[in-house]
């Protein structure tokens, strides 16, 4: 049977995944190296076996009810943050598959910088978040903060496609980049929130 500290290490390596896909899809778009979002795409299929198969483990361990199991409470605890990690690796794919498509190179010099700061705050996001869960360290107000100037930067891209700068294909697709961002920054949050009501790790016995 698993420990409760094996299963929440391996929560970890995902919340990690996640950073990795996140800041790599972001230098594939604005580089537009199409190869690097390939690996992104195909990464992605690894993150949602590894959510998978830690959501069978754990269920089996809620179902077996036996002396050895670890506390429901942190069980449950990890069932409701996975779907969102998924999903959070999902919103770094749907970024890389259009670098696939090249989208980096077609936009405005002006979208570009304002994607290049949403996806230089939204990786900072989720390095903070990836601690909170680790070591539970509180980082609320930071991330909200984080998470308002991702708005803010959303709030601007909007504008920018707006002027029509740029072909309405490709200002539709940077419409749904922005958003991806948007939601990322969400997500981040969201999962910071639930680390800090998970309880404390249990102390080191001398």
């Amino acid at each position: 049977m698993e420990s409760l500290k094996d299963l929440k290490d391996s929560v970890v390596e995902l919340f990690a995944l996640v950073s990795e896909a996140l800041a790599r899809a972001t230098a594939a778009l604005l580089d537009a190296d199409t190869r690097l979002a390939e690996a992104v795409v195909a990464a992605d299929d690894e993150i949602d076996a590894r959510t998978a198969a830690l959501t069978t483990t754990i269920w089996e361990l809620v179902d077996s009810g036996g002396p050895d199991r670890p506390p429901l409470r942190d069980l449950v605890g990890l069932l409701l943050i996975l779907p969102e990690l998924e999903r959070s690796a999902d919103l770094a794919e749907h970024i890389a598959q259009r670098a696939q498509k090249n989208l980096g190179a077609e936009m405005s010099p002006a979208s570009r910088g304002i994607v290049a700061r949403m996806g230089h705050v939204a990786v900072e996001m989720w390095q903070s978040t990836t601690a909170a869960y680790a070591i539970r360290q509180t980082a609320s107000t930071e991330l909200d903060e984080a998470d308002e100037e991702l708005d803010i930067l959303h709030d601007r891209l909007t504008t920018e496609v707006a002027t029509g700068a740029m072909e309405p294909a490709v200002a539709a697709q940077v419409t749904l980049v922005a958003r991806f961002y948007e939601r990322l920054g969400d997500h981040a949050v969201n999962l910071a929130r639930r680390s800090d009501s998970l309880p404390p790790p249990a102390p080191v016995r001398a």
